[in-house]
C-alpha cells in the first residue's frame, strides 16, 4: 500500500481500505457511547446486560475478520501490485466468508437498534460496504436489510407501536432504499469506469514496455547501423582516394615517364628540351592534383572554367602530349552543372584519354559533350586497335589501373552509367550519362 508523508494514505481506494478496516470500530464507538448516555431512555437492566454482550461480539467479531484480511494480504501479496487491486477494497472479498460476516455484523446491528436506536450509526455502516462483501446479486438485498433498521430507528424504534409510526417507519424505509440503491447504483457505474480505467491504465503500461523494449531494440539497431555506416564511409573514402590518386597522380607519373622516355630518344636536342618542359608541367600538375584530392576538392581544371572548357584544355593538352589527331565538341543547350557532376565527368574523360594513350594506339581521338534536356552525355571514341570485352577486364596493377570500373563507379555514385562499345581492330566508344539534376 502505497502511502504519503508520516504514513497518510494517497489515494481515494487506499483511504476506503482504512474505512473498511477500521470504520466498524469507530462507529461501534461512537454508538455505544451515544447509547450509554441515552440509557436511562431506552433501556431497563436486562437489555444494558444485553447491549454489553452484542457489543462485545461486535467488536470481537470485527477483530476477526480484520485477523482474516491480515493474513489474506501476508499470503497473496494482495495489493496495487495485482491486476484489479484498486478495485478490490477488502481482501477475501466479495465471499462465502465475507457474506457470512456481513450477515452476522448485520444482525447484531439490527438487535442493537431494536434496543436502543442509537445504535443506528454502527448499523448505517452497511450502506458502505455491503457491494463490497457482498455477491452482486446479494449485495441489494444487503442495503434494503440496511434500511429496514435505519427506518425503524428514525421512525422511532422498532417495532412501531402506533399507526402513525408505522406510516413514518414506511415512508423512511421508502426514503432510504431509494437513496440507498440510487447511491449504490451511482457507485457500480462509478467502479465500473473505474475498471475501464485500470484497463487502459493496465494496457497503456503494456504498451509503455512494448514501447521502451522497441526502443532499446532500436538504440541496438541504430548502434549497429551506425557502425556499418562509419564501415562504409572509410571504405568509400578508402576507394574515393584510390580513385583520385589513379586519375591524378598515377595518369602524371605516366606522362612524366612517357615523355622522359621521349627525351632520353632524342638527347641533346630541342625536342628533348620540350619533353622535359612537359615532364616538370606534368609533374607540379600532378602534385597540384594530389594535394587537392587529399583536401577533396574538385579538379583544379574545374577551379577557373565549366567543364566544355575544362575538356577543351584537357583535350588538347592530351593532343599535344600524344600527338594524336583529337577533337572536342559540344552539343545541346549548356546548362549549369553541380560541381560533382563535373567533376565526375572531367575525371572519366581524363580515364578515357589516358586509357586511348597508353592502349589503344589510335592516331585519331573524339571527345563529345553533349546537353540532352535532363541528362548529360560525355562520348570519347578513339580509332585505335579495340579490345574484347569479354575477356579483357582491367585489374589494379595490370596496367589498366582502376579503368573502367572505376568510371563505372564514379558515374554509378550520380545515379549515372557507362557503356563501352569496343571489337578487336574497330576502336573503342565509352558514353558515360549522368543525369542533369544530380546529385
Amino acid at each position: 500500500m502505497r502511502e504519503g508523508g508520516g504514513g497518510v494514505p494517497t489515494t481515494v481506494e487506499e483511504r476506503w481500505r482504512q474505512f473498511f478496516r477500521w470504520g466498524p470500530y469507530g462507529l461501534l464507538g461512537v454508538a455505544t457511547a451515544i447509547a450509554v448516555g441515552s440509557a436511562d431512555l431506552f433501556m431497563d437492566r436486562t437489555e444494558r446486560i444485553a447491549t454489553a454482550v452484542l457489543v462485545v461480539a461486535a467488536l470481537l467479531l470485527q477483530v476477526r475478520w480484520n485477523v482474516r484480511c491480515a493474513r489474506i494480504v501476508a499470503a497473496t501479496g494482495w495489493g496495487d501490485d495485482v491486476a484489479g487491486a484498486a478495485l478490490v477494497l477488502v481482501p477475501g472479498a466479495p465471499g462465502p466468508a465475507s457474506a457470512a460476516h456481513f450477515a452476522v455484523r448485520t444482525g447484531i446491528a439490527a438487535v442493537l437498534t431494536w434496543i436502543n436506536p442509537f445504535f443506528a450509526v454502527y448499523a448505517c455502516v452497511g450502506y458502505f460496504d455491503a457491494v463490497q462483501l457482498l455477491p452482486r446479486r446479494l449485495a441489494r438485498a444487503g442495503i434494503l436489510v440496511t434500511a429496514v433498521t435505519m427506518a425503524g430507528s428514525q421512525s422511532g424504534g422498532l417495532p412501531p407501536t402506533s399507526l402513525v409510526q408505522w406510516l413514518a417507519f414506511g415512508g423512511l424505509l421508502a426514503l432510504n432504499g431509494v437513496l440507498s440503491l440510487g447511491f449504490t447504483h451511482l457507485a457500480e457505474k462509478d467502479a465500473e469506469k473505474a475498471a475501464e480505467r485500470a484497463a487502459t491504465i493496465a494496457e497503456l503500461g503494456r504498451a509503455n514496455a512494448r514501447l521502451e523494449q522497441a526502443l532499446a531494440e532500436n538504440s541496438a539497431l541504430q548502434a549497429q547501423l551506425l557502425l556499418q555506416a562509419r564501415e562504409a564511409g572509410v571504405a568509400d573514402e578508402r576507394r574515393r582516394l584510390a580513385a583520385e590518386i589513379h586519375d591524378t597522380i598515377a595518369q602524371g607519373l605516366t606522362g612524366i615517364v612517357t615523355q622522359l622516355q621521349a627525351a632520353s630518344a632524342e638527347p641533346g636536342g630541342e625536342r628533348a628540351e620540350a619533353h622535359l618542359r612537359r615532364a616538370a608541367d606534368l609533374a607540379r600538375h600532378s602534385l597540384g592534383e594530389a594535394r587537392r584530392s587529399v583536401r577533396n576538392l574538385g579538379p583544379a581544371a574545374l577551379e577557373h572554367d565549366d567543364l566544355p572548357e575544362a575538356l577543351r584544355k584537357t583535350v588538347d593538352a592530351w593532343a599535344e602530349r600524344t600527338g594524336v589527331d583529337a577533337r572536342f565538341t559540344v552539343t545541346g543547350t549548356e546548362a549549369p552543372l553541380h560541381d560533382e557532376v563535373a567533376a565526375t565527368l572531367l575525371r572519366i574523360a581524363q580515364e578515357a584519354l589516358s586509357n586511348a594513350a597508353r592502349h589503344s594506339g589510335a592516331a585519331r581521338a573524339g571527345v563529345t559533350l553533349s546537353y540532352m534536356g535532363d541528362e548529360i552525355t560525355l562520348d570519347v571514341r578513339d580509332d585505335g586497335r579495340g579490345f574484347d570485352p569479354q575477356t579483357r577486364r582491367e585489374r589494379p596493377g595490370d596496367g589498366g589501373g582502376f579503368g573502367l570500373d572505376g568510371m563505372r563507379a564514379r558515374a554509378e555514385r550520380l545515379a549515372g552509367t557507362v557503356a563501352v562499345e569496343t571489337a578487336p581492330g574497330e576502336g573503342t566508344a565509352i558514353s558515360a550519362r549522368v543525369p542533369l539534376g544530380a546529385p
